[in-house]
């Protein structure tokens, strides 16, 4: 029987799923990478979800790996070069966290429009502020969205009955678009869009994308909604687009470093003034992260991980 280890907290379902298919399934949440380094050569295959970096060192270790499955979309955390030298298969779930994720923009940018959290707040203390929470309508915007995957395509889907035009950006697509987005240039986003979506991976070319310069060729006053990599917006930035208007309201799903606690001085100043403002809206890492996704992310991966070994 195959082996497979399992480092990060999963849902309960994974090992009995991983059986079904034929595997002796390893679950360790609490294992340190030196553990992981010291009996990794004994499995085929390894889940990971954030905590373990997957670098040509651990790669040297894992001579009998057949696949890294990534518990979620992103896979910043893997050396893929690194992995295909090595005939190591690569597997990530968007299929398994896309809806919550969708979900979960279209509630962000709704709050953000209509001032739900702020008005909450105020009434919390007393202040009762109808003008100060005047709403902007969805309807008759244009939503760019940046990446038309399986994130990009699901918060598309979801903007459909919302009476808005979605233009989509993919630069390693062609003739992506279909019902519910049109094919668009970055030009014709920059000129067009009220609302910009972001739903890229982290790499080297979209590190701090969303920089001055960026930020700068559109032509309105946007609002932003980030669910992708906190990585993708420079935030300070993104703070001088706030404070000049060209950015009327951001929500924030992710942040440059989610490490609270591990903020450099520079980063402390910078998410500071984010927080005081009215105008931009935080979540912490979730919005992929329903109790249902918990448990289709691992339908997911067992799926991928059965027909690699049925082909």
């Amino acid at each position: 029987m195959k082996k497979c280890l399992i480092v990060d907290k999963m849902h309960e379902s994974i090992v009995p799923l991983l059986s079904e298919i034929g595997y002796e399934a390893d679950y360790h949440p609490q294992i340190t990478r030196q553990e992981v380094l010291e009996i990794i050569s004994q499995y085929q295959g390894i889940i990971v979800r954030s905590k373990l970096k997957i670098d040509q060192e651990f790669i040297e270790y894992a001579n009998q790996l057949q696949f890294v499955a990534r518990a979620g979309a992103g896979l910043d955390q893997l050396d893929e070069a690194a992995l295909h030298a090595r005939n190591i298969h690569i597997f990530n779930a968007p299929e398994g966290n896309r809806d919550a994720l969708a979900e979960h923009a279209i509630g962000m940018l709704l709050n953000l429009l209509n001032h739900i959290n702020q008005a909450d707040q105020q009434i919390r203390t007393g202040i009762w502020n109808r003008e100060g929470n005047r709403g902007v309508e969805l309807i008759g915007k244009t939503v760019g969205i940046i990446g038309y995957g399986h994130m990009g395509q699901a918060f598309a889907r979801r903007l459909v009955g919302f009476g808005v035009k979605v233009l989509a950006y993919d630069k390693y697509r062609q003739n992506y678009g279909d019902a519910f987005a049109r094919e668009a240039t970055m030009a014709t986003i920059f000129q067009q869009a009220d609302i910009l979506s972001l739903h890229v991976p982290l790499t080297e070319e979209t590190n701090f994308l969303v920089d001055e310069s960026y930020l700068n060729q559109f032509s309105k006053n946007i609002f932003i909604i980030n669910t992708a990599r906190g990585k993708v917006i420079k935030l300070d930035s993104l703070v001088s687009a706030l404070s000049s208007g060209h950015v009327q309201g951001a929500a924030l799903d992710v942040l440059e470093n989610e490490k609270l606690d591990q903020l450099s001085p520079e980063q402390q100043i910078t998410l500071n003034e984010l927080q005081q403002s009215e105008r931009v809206l935080f979540t912490p890492h979730v919005a992929g992260w329903t109790f249902e996704s918990y448990e289709k992310i691992n339908q997911v991966l067992v799926r991928k991980i059965n027909a690699l070994d049925l082909a």
